[in-house]
């Protein structure tokens, strides 16, 4: 099941890194990852956005909950007012919900996220 994770989490940065060519590289760290029960995942990683970049529009089939690090970002989340983050900072983002995080200023983004997800399912998917 492990590799699966690993394998599902490698395909979400695949996918993303298509979606954003033409930004500047996202370091993505894979720190923990907990079986629980009822067929879910949770998996706590470590995301590194250089500046002058951004997440692109994703989505996550399971609640997704962060803490910034390092660096400022605007939270961008369907439905909801974006948001102006900064170290200290945390968000939530329901499942499913469309967002994107843009690197504000001249320093580069480190946030720690937290997802609960469906084992069967891609950690992240690209969003249109």
């Amino acid at each position: 099941m492990v590799k699966k994770m690993i394998f599902g989490l490698s395909l979400a940065v695949l996918g993303l890194g298509a979606a954003l060519a033409q930004q500047p590289a996202i370091k993505r760290t894979l720190l923990n990852k907990t079986d629980f029960p009822d067929g879910h995942t949770i998996v706590q990683a470590l995301a590194e956005v250089p500046a002058g970049g951004a997440a692109g529009r994703h989505t996550h089939p399971g609640v997704e909950t962060a803490y910034i690090l390092e660096g400022e970002a605007e939270l961008i989340v369907e439905g909801q007012p974006d948001r102006h983050l900064k170290p200290g900072d945390s968000f939530q983002i329901p499942a499913g919900v469309v967002h994107d995080a843009k690197v504000h200023g001249d320093k580069g983004l480190k946030v720690l996220g937290v997802y609960v997800v469906d084992k069967t399912k891609p950690l992240a998917s690209p969003a249109p």
